[in-house]
């Protein structure tokens, strides 16, 4: 790790963090589009995103009206989503997978289980996948393909 790396994983996590709170009455909730999710592409570019991602996730659900479920569960999904988005990264159109199949399956069974949302399960997980769809590919494809053509801010 070196200074670089660590600047990169601390801006990653303000923007997520700062865009998250920033527009809460849609980040937070049983159906939601967490705009900051179109930065889940980060991990494309540098490892940093790994805990940039996660630690802005961190920092975002520790305002969740969810509670401490979502801070723990809403945030280790995030780590493996990051993750497993850098290990796709020899194959861009499906970086943002990642966090649209984990995001979908561990919140929408958080809400469908410990928040006792009346719908069904497969339901729930439908309603967090479609808004990670909208954030990650509606938003974030777009932003990894411009920020590609501009990556010398990497390097």
């Amino acid at each position: 790790m070196n200074t670089k790396y660590l600047i990169q994983a601390a801006v990653i996590a303000a923007v997520y963090a700062a865009v998250t709170v920033l527009l809460a009455p849609i980040s937070y909730g049983p159906i939601q589009v967490r705009v900051s999710e179109a930065l889940t592409v980060m991990p494309y570019f540098t490892p940093a995103a790994i805990p940039g991602l996660f630690i802005g996730c961190l920092a975002a659900n520790m305002l969740s009206p969810m509670g401490v479920v979502d801070l723990v569960c809403g945030s280790l999904a995030s780590l493996v989503a990051a993750w497993t988005s850098y290990k796709l990264r020899k194959r861009q159109l499906l970086v943002p997978a990642p966090p649209v199949i984990i995001n979908g399956v561990v919140i929408g069974a958080m809400i469908y289980y410990v928040y006792g949302v009346p719908a069904p399960l497969i339901v729930c997980m439908g309603w967090v996948a479609a808004g990670q769809v909208a954030a990650c590919y509606l938003l974030g494809y777009p932003f990894l393909c411009y920020m590609k053509k501009h990556k010398r801010i990497f390097e």
